[in-house]
């Protein structure tokens, strides 16, 4: 009996690849060349469009370290794209159409796949891996919302910038609760007037992304952002979500003008948010206008805010650590409807899913990457039921587990923890195929 795969897109073709080179057999499903989704335009599977790039090609980067990881766990995106790649400096280009026309040729020559052409508009039987983007059709969407509740499932992705904790400047900063009420789980960077009308200034006058049609539906509705509030008036984000109401500093002994809170973005605490901050900014101008922010002058920003069309499910309610899905394991998820960010991001969720369904088939166990690795990381974090408000995390070095001994460099601190990442995971396959004879490059 074969396993159906919704989706021909990287993680599609990943978890395609993965099941088909251990002698199971795949029904492939594409709606291309029949349906488009309204960004798709080219018939190859795997399309790339936003970019050529598929990032920083270095280690000690978080983009390079989990290439290199999908690379040892047999990796065919990894692999097409080497073979089209073009000149880019430090970063993995490609030419977009040589690249998906090589993924399509390696997919449908495949003895083990069969590609099936047209929408889907309903969940197959059987074994399912439901691969199909940030952009899954309507109907297949109300399958999906049938099948695990509207609450689950979002349709845009409105997330605020998320720093690094090592990179806030603590002698700028306060943690404290407004009112003091529970633990002191902000960390609030306090302004005086002088530092938040430059702010605001600075906020209402930088450039935004020109939103596509399709993307121009209810973004503002539901979550405005930061500087379409600011532009309703000199003071309009001071009593939002710069409010400094119940906040005392401690270093002044009054309130502040104006406050930007952070919130804790993941259990250990390496990660915060800058809570209200949904925008719609380019990324160089929220690198200029949030390093204003007392305390954020040299913030390392993991991710930056984003507004768009974005379908994923609430993973962390949802899936396991083998992105099976809780209530019915049958079916699983991979790709960036699990809220994994970026291209290889959703490349690498599909060869885990893959991967594991297919050990299960085989009476396996399934393969829990350690969380030294960046894969293993994404992994946890869209799995761990004690995130709250979840959105959508592309790969960074901050969701790693810190280092025992502190290495001040940046550059040597990274190469440290990606030395160990893929330490770990040589580790994991060794063991994994002593066990069960399975041969890992």
């Amino acid at each position: 009996m074969s396993v159906s795969v919704i989706g021909a897109g990287l993680a599609g073709c990943e978890a395609a690849w993965q099941l088909a080179n251990r002698g199971i057999p795949v029904r492939l499903y594409e709606m291309k060349p029949q349906k488009y989704s309204p960004a798709h335009h080219y018939s190859g599977f795997a399309e790339l469009v936003c970019s050529n790039s598929l990032k920083a090609m270095r280690i000690e980067s978080a983009a390079g370290m989990l290439k290199e990881e999908m690379r040892r766990l047999g990796s065919l995106i990894t692999e097409c794209a080497a073979e089209t790649a073009v000149s880019a400096g430090g970063a993995l280009a490609v030419d977009r159409e040589k690249f998906s026309d090589q993924v399509t040729a390696r997919i449908t020559a495949h003895p083990m796949i069969e590609v099936v052409p047209g929408e889907v508009t309903e969940i197959p039987d059987g074994e399912v891996i439901v691969a199909t983007g940030p952009l899954t059709s309507d109907g297949l969407s109300a399958a999906i919302k049938r099948l695990i509740g509207g609450d689950y499932l979002s349709f845009y992705d409105a997330a605020a910038p998320i720093v690094s904790f090592e990179s806030i400047d603590q002698s700028r900063v306060f943690f404290a609760a407004r009112y003091d009420r529970g633990e002191a789980d902000y960390i609030n960077c306090p302004m005086n007037r002088e530092e938040y009308e430059a702010f605001h200034a600075a906020l209402v006058s930088a450039e935004a992304v020109e939103l596509k049609q399709f993307e121009q539906m209810s973004v503002y509705e539901g979550c405005m952002p930061v500087e379409v509030l600011a532009k309703r008036g000199a003071d309009a984000i001071r009593y939002g979500p710069l409010k400094p109401v119940g906040l005392r500093d401690p270093n002044t002994g009054r309130r502040p003008w104006a406050v930007v809170q952070l919130r804790r973005e993941n259990a250990e605490g390496s990660l915060y948010n800058l809570v209200g901050f949904q925008t719609n900014l380019k990324f160089p101008e929220q690198k200029r206008v949030f390093s204003m922010i007392p305390g954020l002058e040299n913030a390392e920003f993991v991710r930056y805010g984003v507004m768009h069309r974005n379908t994923f499910i609430d993973s962390p309610r949802l899936l396991d650590a083998a992105y099976r899905l809780k209530r019915e394991p049958r079916i699983r998820f991979a790709g960036q409807i699990t809220g994994v960010e970026g291209y290889i991001e959703s490349a690498a969720s599909g060869i885990l899913a893959g991967y594991n369904l297919a050990n299960q088939l085989q009476g396996r166990a399934p393969l829990i990457l350690p969380r030294e690795t960046m894969l293993g990381a994404l992994t946890a974090y869209i799995s761990d039921p004690t995130v709250t408000q979840f959105q959508p995390m592309g790969c960074n070095m901050g969701i790693l587990p810190p280092l025992e001994a502190r290495i001040r460099d940046k550059a040597a601190r990274y190469r440290a923890l990606a030395e160990r990442g893929l330490d770990a995971l040589d580790a994991l396959l060794r063991e994994q195929s002593q066990c069960n004879g399975i041969g890992i490059t």
